[in-house]
C-alpha cells in the first residue's frame, strides 16, 4: 500500500497538533538512538514543545 503525499502545513486542530508532536518527537528520539547504536557516533537532540517542555537526548 502506498500512502498519499502529505503536505506540510500548520495543523489547526489543537488536539491533532499535540498528538502529531508527540508521535513525531518520539520518532525523532528513536532515530537518534538508532543512529548512535548503528554508526557509533555522538548524537545530540533538543526538542522544545509549544508549552516550553524540554526533551533531550545525547550520547
Amino acid at each position: 500500500m502506498v500512502r498519499g503525499k502529505t503536505w506540510m502545513r500548520h495543523i489547526e486542530n489543537t488536539t491533532s497538533r499535540k498528538v502529531t508532536f508527540s508521535k513525531r518527537g518520539n520518532g525523532l528520539l528513536k532515530k537518534a538512538f538508532e543512529l548512535l547504536v548503528l554508526c557509533e557516533v555522538e548524537v545530540g537532540l533538543i526538542i522544545f514543545s509549544p508549552r516550553a517542555k524540554f526533551y533531550e537526548f545525547s550520547s
